[in-house]
């Protein structure tokens, strides 16, 4: 069995395509979405239209969240331009979409932790900023009764992989769009790729279990970084065109 994790698109409809054209050459059709699907400052409606044809197996974001739960006058202003660009049929679309999944009975599937939207699984940040692998034993509890040998999440935009005691395997696809970026939760950090290409992963069978391939794939990036910048936002501007915080 083979199939693909997407996560992260954040509205950069051209890595989606690319991604997508890369998925197809790999002769895979099968596509699980992991969320956080639209916001940002580039095309929120192209993307929909492309990953609502999809019909993949697809989880909410905590930016999908908030596409639908705050008013318009209080979302960011990146939050804002995606929010203009959605018709109804992109914010019913997002309203649909659960929590969390189960992919073919062998795959959970959540943006960020089962118990909430805004958590890395696999990752923690410590109050100086330092963003690190989070201990086994923390990883472990949040899986806690997830009875599934594959799980996969998002949220983080970093590509990684943890394999439990028990075998299970928990997979990171990485961000097909959004390379780098600043938060403030739960501390000022920081997560850059350190480059500005789209990610996300392939995921087979094996003799050995499931086998996480990671990959990257060029696109026109520098076009999307120049639409951050027209939309004002040079912070997007400078991780689109880097992979770095800028």
């Amino acid at each position: 069995m083979r199939f693909a994790a997407i996560a992260d698109v954040h509205g950069n409809h051209l890595a989606l395509e690319a991604v997508l054209a890369d998925i197809r050459a790999q002769g895979i059709d099968e596509i699980v979405n992991l969320g956080d699907c639209l916001s940002g400052p580039l095309e929120a409606g192209k993307a929909a239209d492309t990953l609502m044809a999809l019909d993949a197996v697809t989880v909410r974001g905590n930016h999908d969240r908030y596409l639908i739960e705050s008013s318009a006058d209080a979302m960011p202003s990146w939050e804002q331009h995606a929010y203009s660009q959605l018709a109804p049929r992109h914010l019913d679309w997002l309203r649909s979409l659960p929590f969390s999944a189960v992919y073919r009975d062998l795959a959970y599937l959540c943006h960020a932790t089962p118990e909430d939207d805004q958590t890395y699984w696999l990752e923690s940040v410590s109050p100086e900023g330092h963003v690190f692998v989070k201990p086994l034993e923390e990883i472990e509890a949040l899986a806690e009764g997830i009875r599934f040998p594959l799980i996969l999440c998002g949220h983080s935009h970093v590509p990684r992989v943890g394999r439990l005691s028990d075998g299970r395997l928990i997979v990171n696809p990485g961000s097909v769009g959004c390379p780098a970026y600043s938060d403030d939760l739960p501390y000022e950090h920081k997560v850059e790729a350190g480059h500005p290409l789209a990610s996300y992963c392939i995921i087979e069978t094996s003799a050995e279990g499931w086998l996480p391939q990671f990959r990257t794939v060029a696109y026109d990036h520098m076009a999307m970084s120049r639409l951050a910048k027209e939309n004002a936002r040079p912070d997007w501007a400078g991780a689109l065109a880097t992979g770095w915080v800028r």
